[in-house]
Protein backbone atom coordinates (compact mmCIF):
# COMPACT_ATOMS: atom_id res chain seq x y z
CA UNK A 1 0.00 0.00 0.00
CA UNK A 2 1.25 3.50 -0.85
CA UNK A 3 2.19 6.04 1.79
CA UNK A 4 -0.62 7.67 3.70
CA UNK A 5 -2.58 10.53 2.16
CA UNK A 6 -2.22 13.44 4.61
CA UNK A 7 -4.96 16.01 5.27
CA UNK A 8 -5.40 19.34 6.98
CA UNK A 9 -8.97 20.27 7.97
CA UNK A 10 -10.19 23.83 8.55
CA UNK A 11 -13.45 24.11 10.44
CA UNK A 12 -14.64 21.77 13.19
CA UNK A 13 -18.34 22.52 13.34
CA UNK A 14 -20.96 19.87 12.65
CA UNK A 15 -19.64 19.09 9.15
CA UNK A 16 -15.97 19.22 10.10
CA UNK A 17 -16.41 16.93 13.08
CA UNK A 18 -18.50 14.67 10.84
CA UNK A 19 -15.58 14.41 8.42
CA UNK A 20 -13.14 13.59 11.24
CA UNK A 21 -15.51 10.97 12.66
CA UNK A 22 -16.14 9.37 9.26
CA UNK A 23 -12.44 9.18 8.43
CA UNK A 24 -11.82 7.52 11.80
CA UNK A 25 -14.74 5.07 11.83
CA UNK A 26 -14.25 3.95 8.20
CA UNK A 27 -10.45 4.16 8.14
CA UNK A 28 -9.93 0.54 7.03
CA UNK A 29 -12.74 0.63 4.47
CA UNK A 30 -11.45 3.88 2.97
CA UNK A 31 -7.90 2.52 2.83
CA UNK A 32 -9.15 -0.49 0.84
CA UNK A 33 -11.11 1.70 -1.56
CA UNK A 34 -8.41 4.30 -2.11
CA UNK A 35 -5.35 2.04 -2.00
CA UNK A 36 -3.74 3.99 0.84
CA UNK A 37 -4.40 5.17 4.36
CA UNK A 38 -6.04 8.56 4.73
CA UNK A 39 -4.79 10.41 7.79
CA UNK A 40 -5.49 13.78 9.34
CA UNK A 41 -2.29 15.62 10.21
CA UNK A 42 -3.45 19.12 11.15
CA UNK A 43 -6.65 20.96 12.02
CA UNK A 44 -7.82 24.51 12.58
CA UNK A 45 -10.89 25.99 14.28
CA UNK A 46 -11.77 29.09 16.28
CA UNK A 47 -11.91 27.50 19.73
CA UNK A 48 -9.34 24.77 20.49
CA UNK A 49 -10.79 24.20 23.98
CA UNK A 50 -14.32 23.36 22.86
CA UNK A 51 -15.49 19.80 23.50
CA UNK A 52 -16.51 18.44 20.09
CA UNK A 53 -16.93 14.82 21.12
CA UNK A 54 -13.88 13.68 19.13
CA UNK A 55 -10.22 13.22 20.02
CA UNK A 56 -8.08 15.92 18.39
CA UNK A 57 -4.99 15.41 20.53
CA UNK A 58 -2.97 13.69 17.82
CA UNK A 59 -3.24 16.50 15.29
CA UNK A 60 -1.19 19.64 14.79
CA UNK A 61 -3.30 22.69 15.68
CA UNK A 62 -3.20 25.85 13.57
CA UNK A 63 -4.81 28.93 15.07
CA UNK A 64 -4.96 30.62 11.68
CA UNK A 65 -6.58 28.33 9.08
CA UNK A 66 -4.42 29.81 6.32
CA UNK A 67 -1.40 28.26 8.04
CA UNK A 68 -2.67 24.84 6.93
CA UNK A 69 -1.53 25.72 3.41
CA UNK A 70 2.10 25.60 4.56
CA UNK A 71 2.08 22.61 6.95
CA UNK A 72 4.78 20.18 5.81
CA UNK A 73 3.68 16.93 4.22
CA UNK A 74 0.02 17.66 3.52
CA UNK A 75 -1.45 16.29 0.30
CA UNK A 76 -4.75 18.16 0.53
CA UNK A 77 -6.56 20.77 2.58
CA UNK A 78 -10.25 20.44 3.47
CA UNK A 79 -12.28 23.60 4.13
CA UNK A 80 -15.63 23.46 5.93
CA UNK A 81 -15.57 26.94 7.45
CA UNK A 82 -18.06 28.52 5.05
CA UNK A 83 -18.45 32.08 3.84
CA UNK A 84 -18.02 33.65 0.43
CA UNK A 85 -14.81 35.48 1.31
CA UNK A 86 -12.68 35.82 4.43
CA UNK A 87 -10.63 32.94 5.88
CA UNK A 88 -12.18 30.31 3.61
CA UNK A 89 -11.19 32.12 0.42
CA UNK A 90 -7.77 33.06 1.81
CA UNK A 91 -7.14 29.40 2.63
CA UNK A 92 -8.32 28.24 -0.80
CA UNK A 93 -6.02 30.66 -2.59
CA UNK A 94 -3.02 29.88 -0.38
CA UNK A 95 -3.48 26.11 -0.69
CA UNK A 96 -3.89 26.07 -4.46
CA UNK A 97 -1.06 28.55 -5.00
CA UNK A 98 1.14 26.19 -2.98
CA UNK A 99 0.14 23.28 -5.22
CA UNK A 100 -1.99 21.61 -2.56
CA UNK A 101 -5.29 20.04 -3.57
CA UNK A 102 -8.32 21.64 -1.98
CA UNK A 103 -11.64 20.10 -0.98
CA UNK A 104 -14.57 22.28 0.06
CA UNK A 105 -18.29 22.18 0.77
CA UNK A 106 -18.52 25.96 0.30
CA UNK A 107 -21.16 26.68 -2.36
CA UNK A 108 -21.02 30.47 -1.97
CA UNK A 109 -17.27 30.59 -2.50
CA UNK A 110 -17.36 28.27 -5.52
CA UNK A 111 -20.31 30.10 -7.12
CA UNK A 112 -18.61 33.47 -6.83
CA UNK A 113 -14.88 32.64 -7.00
CA UNK A 114 -14.83 29.16 -8.52
CA UNK A 115 -13.42 30.17 -11.90
CA UNK A 116 -10.41 31.95 -10.42
CA UNK A 117 -9.78 29.06 -8.02
CA UNK A 118 -10.01 26.52 -10.86
CA UNK A 119 -7.47 28.56 -12.84
CA UNK A 120 -5.13 28.59 -9.83
CA UNK A 121 -5.47 24.85 -9.39
CA UNK A 122 -4.62 24.15 -13.02
CA UNK A 123 -1.69 26.56 -12.95
CA UNK A 124 -0.04 24.73 -10.03
CA UNK A 125 -1.20 21.19 -10.82
CA UNK A 126 -3.42 20.94 -7.75
CA UNK A 127 -7.02 19.70 -7.71
CA UNK A 128 -10.13 21.62 -6.69
CA UNK A 129 -13.04 19.42 -5.53
CA UNK A 130 -16.47 20.52 -4.26
CA UNK A 131 -19.00 17.69 -4.57
CA UNK A 132 -20.49 18.59 -1.18
CA UNK A 133 -21.24 22.16 -2.30
CA UNK A 134 -24.44 21.11 -4.08
CA UNK A 135 -27.01 18.71 -2.61
CA UNK A 136 -24.62 17.48 0.11
CA UNK A 137 -24.33 13.68 -0.15
CA UNK A 138 -26.35 13.34 -3.37
CA UNK A 139 -23.69 12.96 -6.11
CA UNK A 140 -25.20 15.32 -8.66
CA UNK A 141 -21.94 17.01 -9.67
CA UNK A 142 -20.27 13.66 -10.28
CA UNK A 143 -23.28 12.61 -12.34
CA UNK A 144 -23.08 15.72 -14.52
CA UNK A 145 -19.29 15.60 -14.82
CA UNK A 146 -18.93 11.88 -15.49
CA UNK A 147 -22.20 9.97 -15.80
CA UNK A 148 -23.67 12.38 -18.37
CA UNK A 149 -20.38 13.32 -20.03
CA UNK A 150 -21.58 11.97 -23.41
CA UNK A 151 -24.66 14.18 -23.40
CA UNK A 152 -25.39 17.75 -24.32
CA UNK A 153 -27.42 19.25 -21.51
CA UNK A 154 -29.49 22.35 -22.18
CA UNK A 155 -31.79 22.49 -19.16
CA UNK A 156 -31.41 21.83 -15.45
CA UNK A 157 -34.19 22.18 -12.88
CA UNK A 158 -34.01 21.48 -9.20
CA UNK A 159 -35.21 21.89 -5.67
CA UNK A 160 -31.95 22.98 -4.12
CA UNK A 161 -32.83 24.27 -0.66
CA UNK A 162 -34.11 21.84 1.95
CA UNK A 163 -35.28 24.54 4.35
CA UNK A 164 -37.62 26.15 1.82
CA UNK A 165 -38.90 22.79 0.66
CA UNK A 166 -39.57 21.71 4.23
CA UNK A 167 -41.52 24.91 4.91
CA UNK A 168 -43.65 24.66 1.76
CA UNK A 169 -44.33 20.96 2.39
CA UNK A 170 -45.27 21.66 6.02
CA UNK A 171 -47.60 24.47 4.95
CA UNK A 172 -49.38 21.98 2.68
CA UNK A 173 -49.97 19.60 5.58
CA UNK A 174 -50.81 22.07 8.32
CA UNK A 175 -52.58 24.87 6.47
CA UNK A 176 -50.55 27.36 8.51
CA UNK A 177 -48.97 30.46 7.01
CA UNK A 178 -45.29 31.11 6.38
CA UNK A 179 -44.36 32.81 9.67
CA UNK A 180 -45.82 30.07 11.87
CA UNK A 181 -44.26 27.31 9.77
CA UNK A 182 -40.85 28.99 9.75
CA UNK A 183 -40.90 29.27 13.55
CA UNK A 184 -41.65 25.54 13.81
CA UNK A 185 -38.88 24.72 11.30
CA UNK A 186 -36.43 26.73 13.42
CA UNK A 187 -37.55 24.91 16.57
CA UNK A 188 -36.97 21.54 14.87
CA UNK A 189 -33.58 22.57 13.48
CA UNK A 190 -34.60 22.63 9.80
CA UNK A 191 -34.11 26.42 9.58
CA UNK A 192 -31.34 28.67 10.84
CA UNK A 193 -31.95 31.44 13.36
CA UNK A 194 -31.35 33.80 10.42
CA UNK A 195 -33.03 31.99 7.52
CA UNK A 196 -32.68 34.80 4.95
CA UNK A 197 -30.25 32.97 2.65
CA UNK A 198 -32.51 29.91 2.55
CA UNK A 199 -36.02 31.35 2.28
CA UNK A 200 -34.83 34.30 0.18
CA UNK A 201 -33.45 31.97 -2.51
CA UNK A 202 -29.77 32.92 -2.21
CA UNK A 203 -28.61 29.46 -1.14
CA UNK A 204 -30.36 27.83 -4.11
CA UNK A 205 -28.93 30.50 -6.43
CA UNK A 206 -25.35 29.64 -5.40
CA UNK A 207 -25.99 25.98 -6.11
CA UNK A 208 -27.69 26.74 -9.43
CA UNK A 209 -24.72 28.78 -10.66
CA UNK A 210 -22.45 25.79 -9.98
CA UNK A 211 -24.79 23.32 -11.68
CA UNK A 212 -25.15 25.51 -14.76
CA UNK A 213 -21.39 25.99 -15.08
CA UNK A 214 -20.65 22.28 -14.79
CA UNK A 215 -23.64 21.04 -16.79
CA UNK A 216 -23.24 23.48 -19.68
CA UNK A 217 -19.46 23.97 -19.74
CA UNK A 218 -19.75 27.66 -18.86
CA UNK A 219 -17.95 30.09 -16.59
CA UNK A 220 -19.89 30.35 -13.31
CA UNK A 221 -22.12 33.42 -13.41
CA UNK A 222 -23.80 33.83 -10.04
CA UNK A 223 -24.40 37.52 -10.68
CA UNK A 224 -26.95 36.83 -13.44
CA UNK A 225 -29.18 34.52 -11.36
CA UNK A 226 -32.64 36.05 -10.91
CA UNK A 227 -33.83 35.29 -7.38
CA UNK A 228 -37.18 35.36 -5.60
CA UNK A 229 -37.85 33.65 -2.29
CA UNK A 230 -40.88 32.12 -0.59
CA UNK A 231 -41.69 34.66 2.13
CA UNK A 232 -44.75 35.97 0.27
CA UNK A 233 -46.35 32.55 -0.29
CA UNK A 234 -49.49 32.16 1.82
CA UNK A 235 -51.31 29.06 2.95
CA UNK A 236 -54.19 30.33 0.82
CA UNK A 237 -51.95 30.18 -2.28
CA UNK A 238 -51.01 26.60 -1.49
CA UNK A 239 -54.67 25.68 -1.06
CA UNK A 240 -55.56 27.31 -4.39
CA UNK A 241 -52.69 25.51 -6.13
CA UNK A 242 -53.93 22.20 -4.76
CA UNK A 243 -57.44 22.85 -6.11
CA UNK A 244 -55.88 23.43 -9.52
CA UNK A 245 -53.90 20.16 -9.32
CA UNK A 246 -50.56 21.84 -8.54
CA UNK A 247 -48.07 22.15 -5.70
CA UNK A 248 -45.84 25.14 -4.93
CA UNK A 249 -42.11 24.59 -4.81
CA UNK A 250 -39.05 26.85 -4.86
CA UNK A 251 -37.57 25.82 -8.21
CA UNK A 252 -34.09 26.65 -9.50
CA UNK A 253 -33.88 26.53 -13.28
CA UNK A 254 -31.03 27.02 -15.75
CA UNK A 255 -31.84 27.04 -19.45
CA UNK A 256 -29.22 27.41 -22.19
CA UNK A 257 -30.04 28.57 -25.71
CA UNK A 258 -27.17 27.62 -28.00
CA UNK A 259 -26.60 29.69 -31.15
CA UNK A 260 -24.26 28.91 -34.07
CA UNK A 261 -22.88 32.38 -34.83
CA UNK A 262 -23.29 34.11 -31.48
CA UNK A 263 -22.66 33.46 -27.80
CA UNK A 264 -25.13 31.17 -26.09
CA UNK A 265 -27.85 32.74 -23.96
CA UNK A 266 -28.24 31.55 -20.37
CA UNK A 267 -31.26 32.07 -18.16
CA UNK A 268 -30.85 31.25 -14.45
CA UNK A 269 -33.79 31.74 -12.12
CA UNK A 270 -34.79 30.77 -8.59
CA UNK A 271 -38.44 31.41 -7.77
CA UNK A 272 -41.54 29.75 -6.35
CA UNK A 273 -43.49 27.97 -9.08
CA UNK A 274 -46.67 25.94 -9.45
CA UNK A 275 -45.79 22.39 -10.51
CA UNK A 276 -48.41 19.93 -11.78
CA UNK A 277 -48.88 17.06 -9.35
CA UNK A 278 -47.30 14.59 -11.79
CA UNK A 279 -44.14 16.67 -12.30
CA UNK A 280 -41.05 14.78 -10.97
CA UNK A 281 -40.12 17.68 -8.69
CA UNK A 282 -43.64 17.95 -7.27
CA UNK A 283 -43.07 14.72 -5.35
CA UNK A 284 -40.05 16.07 -3.48
CA UNK A 285 -41.17 16.46 0.10
CA UNK A 286 -39.60 17.83 3.26
CA UNK A 287 -35.92 18.84 3.52
CA UNK A 288 -34.96 16.90 0.40
CA UNK A 289 -33.03 18.19 -2.61
CA UNK A 290 -33.50 17.01 -6.17
CA UNK A 291 -32.04 17.83 -9.58
CA UNK A 292 -33.61 17.03 -12.95
CA UNK A 293 -31.18 17.21 -15.88
CA UNK A 294 -32.20 16.67 -19.49
CA UNK A 295 -29.58 14.90 -21.60
CA UNK A 296 -30.01 14.74 -25.37
CA UNK A 297 -29.17 11.00 -25.37
CA UNK A 298 -29.74 9.90 -21.76
CA UNK A 299 -33.07 11.70 -21.49
CA UNK A 300 -34.26 13.08 -18.15
CA UNK A 301 -32.16 12.09 -15.14
CA UNK A 302 -33.55 12.74 -11.65
CA UNK A 303 -31.37 12.53 -8.55
CA UNK A 304 -32.71 13.22 -5.10
CA UNK A 305 -31.47 12.90 -1.55
CA UNK A 306 -30.53 14.74 1.59
CA UNK A 307 -29.48 18.27 0.73
CA UNK A 308 -27.90 19.17 4.05
CA UNK A 309 -26.82 17.69 7.38
CA UNK A 310 -23.47 16.85 8.88
CA UNK A 311 -23.42 13.18 7.89
CA UNK A 312 -24.52 13.54 4.26
CA UNK A 313 -22.22 16.52 3.70
CA UNK A 314 -19.31 14.73 5.36
CA UNK A 315 -19.98 11.76 3.08
CA UNK A 316 -19.56 13.94 -0.01
CA UNK A 317 -16.43 15.62 1.36
CA UNK A 318 -14.82 12.25 2.07
CA UNK A 319 -15.80 10.99 -1.40
CA UNK A 320 -13.73 13.83 -2.86
CA UNK A 321 -10.85 12.99 -0.52
CA UNK A 322 -10.90 9.33 -1.61
CA UNK A 323 -10.87 10.35 -5.27
CA UNK A 324 -7.80 12.51 -4.67
CA UNK A 325 -6.08 9.72 -2.73
CA UNK A 326 -6.67 7.42 -5.71
CA UNK A 327 -5.26 10.00 -8.10
CA UNK A 328 -8.62 10.48 -9.80
CA UNK A 329 -8.53 14.28 -9.95
CA UNK A 330 -10.62 15.89 -12.70
CA UNK A 331 -10.93 19.50 -13.86
CA UNK A 332 -13.13 21.27 -11.35
CA UNK A 333 -15.87 22.14 -13.86
CA UNK A 334 -15.44 19.06 -16.05
CA UNK A 335 -13.19 20.74 -18.61
CA UNK A 336 -10.10 22.94 -18.21
CA UNK A 337 -10.94 26.41 -16.96
CA UNK A 338 -9.56 27.90 -20.18
CA UNK A 339 -12.15 25.90 -22.13
CA UNK A 340 -15.15 27.21 -20.20
CA UNK A 341 -17.26 29.43 -22.41
CA UNK A 342 -19.05 32.67 -21.65
CA UNK A 343 -22.77 33.10 -22.18
CA UNK A 344 -24.95 36.14 -22.50
CA UNK A 345 -27.72 36.60 -19.95
CA UNK A 346 -31.01 35.70 -21.59
CA UNK A 347 -33.94 38.12 -21.50
CA UNK A 348 -36.32 36.53 -19.02
CA UNK A 349 -39.04 38.95 -20.11
CA UNK A 350 -39.50 37.08 -23.37
CA UNK A 351 -40.14 33.72 -21.69
CA UNK A 352 -43.77 32.70 -21.91
CA UNK A 353 -45.75 30.81 -19.30
CA UNK A 354 -49.13 30.68 -17.68
CA UNK A 355 -49.13 32.55 -14.39
CA UNK A 356 -50.89 32.38 -11.06
CA UNK A 357 -51.50 35.93 -9.82
CA UNK A 358 -52.69 36.64 -6.30
CA UNK A 359 -53.99 40.00 -5.13
CA UNK A 360 -55.12 41.20 -1.72
CA UNK A 361 -57.55 44.01 -2.48
CA UNK A 362 -59.87 46.38 -0.70
CA UNK A 363 -63.46 45.15 -0.48
CA UNK A 364 -64.96 47.85 -2.66
CA UNK A 365 -66.84 48.10 -5.97
CA UNK A 366 -64.87 48.19 -9.21
CA UNK A 367 -61.81 46.22 -8.08
CA UNK A 368 -62.34 43.37 -10.51
CA UNK A 369 -62.79 45.82 -13.37
CA UNK A 370 -59.54 47.55 -12.41
CA UNK A 371 -57.64 44.25 -12.39
CA UNK A 372 -59.14 43.24 -15.72
CA UNK A 373 -58.24 46.59 -17.29
CA UNK A 374 -54.61 46.31 -16.19
CA UNK A 375 -54.40 42.81 -17.66
CA UNK A 376 -56.01 43.95 -20.90
CA UNK A 377 -53.68 46.94 -21.29
CA UNK A 378 -50.63 44.73 -20.64
CA UNK A 379 -51.89 42.16 -23.18
CA UNK A 380 -52.40 39.44 -20.58
CA UNK A 381 -55.40 37.18 -21.11
CA UNK A 382 -57.17 35.86 -18.01
CA UNK A 383 -57.97 32.16 -18.18
CA UNK A 384 -59.87 31.91 -14.92
CA UNK A 385 -60.79 33.74 -11.75
CA UNK A 386 -60.21 31.00 -9.24
CA UNK A 387 -61.20 32.73 -6.01
CA UNK A 388 -62.77 35.87 -4.77
CA UNK A 389 -63.72 36.93 -1.30
CA UNK A 390 -61.48 35.12 1.22
CA UNK A 391 -60.89 37.63 4.02
CA UNK A 392 -57.20 37.92 4.79
CA UNK A 393 -57.46 40.51 7.55
CA UNK A 394 -55.42 43.70 7.33
CA UNK A 395 -53.30 44.15 4.24
CA UNK A 396 -49.57 44.10 5.03
CA UNK A 397 -48.85 47.23 2.98
CA UNK A 398 -51.77 49.52 3.89
CA UNK A 399 -53.32 48.12 7.06
CA UNK A 400 -56.70 48.11 5.31
CA UNK A 401 -58.85 44.98 5.49
CA UNK A 402 -58.39 42.95 2.32
CA UNK A 403 -59.84 40.03 0.45
CA UNK A 404 -58.00 37.63 -1.81
CA UNK A 405 -58.51 37.45 -5.56
CA UNK A 406 -56.45 34.93 -7.52
CA UNK A 407 -56.22 34.63 -11.30
CA UNK A 408 -54.69 32.15 -13.71
CA UNK A 409 -53.58 33.64 -17.00
CA UNK A 410 -53.21 32.19 -20.44
CA UNK A 411 -49.62 31.87 -21.63
CA UNK A 412 -47.95 35.30 -21.70
CA UNK A 413 -44.41 36.75 -21.79
CA UNK A 414 -43.00 37.54 -18.36
CA UNK A 415 -42.58 41.20 -19.34
CA UNK A 416 -46.33 41.48 -19.93
CA UNK A 417 -47.02 40.08 -16.46
CA UNK A 418 -44.59 42.60 -14.98
CA UNK A 419 -46.27 45.39 -16.95
CA UNK A 420 -49.69 44.43 -15.61
CA UNK A 421 -48.44 44.46 -12.03
CA UNK A 422 -46.66 47.77 -12.60
CA UNK A 423 -49.91 49.32 -13.84
CA UNK A 424 -51.51 48.32 -10.55
CA UNK A 425 -48.58 49.52 -8.45
CA UNK A 426 -50.15 52.79 -7.30
CA UNK A 427 -53.70 51.54 -7.04
CA UNK A 428 -55.39 52.28 -3.70
CA UNK A 429 -57.38 49.09 -4.26
CA UNK A 430 -54.27 46.91 -3.79
CA UNK A 431 -53.55 46.55 -0.08
CA UNK A 432 -50.65 44.09 -0.33
CA UNK A 433 -47.87 43.51 -2.86
CA UNK A 434 -49.20 41.04 -5.48
CA UNK A 435 -47.65 37.61 -5.91
CA UNK A 436 -46.89 36.16 -9.35
CA UNK A 437 -45.79 32.55 -9.86
CA UNK A 438 -45.40 30.75 -13.19
CA UNK A 439 -47.00 27.39 -13.86
CA UNK A 440 -44.04 25.16 -14.73
CA UNK A 441 -45.32 22.34 -16.91
CA UNK A 442 -43.72 18.96 -17.66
Amino acid sequence: MDRAFKLGIAGLGTVGTGVVRLLSEHADLLAERSGRRIEIAAVSARNPARDRGIDLSGYQWCEDPVDLASVDGLDAVVEVIGGTDGPALDLARASLDAGRSFVTANKAMIAEHGLALAESAERTGAALAFEAAVCAGTPILQTLREGMVANRIDRIEGILNGTSNYILSAMERSGEDFAETLAEAQRLGYAEADPALDVGGGDAAHKLAILAALGFGLKPDFGSVEVEGIRDVRAADIAQAERLGFVIRLVAMADLERREDAPARLLQRVRPCLLPADHPLARIDGPTNAVLAQGDYAGPILLQGAGAGSESTASAVVADIVALARGDARPAFGVPASSLESAESADSGSREARYYLRFVVADRPGVLAELAAAMRDARVSIQSLIQEGENLGNGEDTGEAGIMIALVTHKAPARNIRDALHRLGDSPSIVETPLAMPLLMN
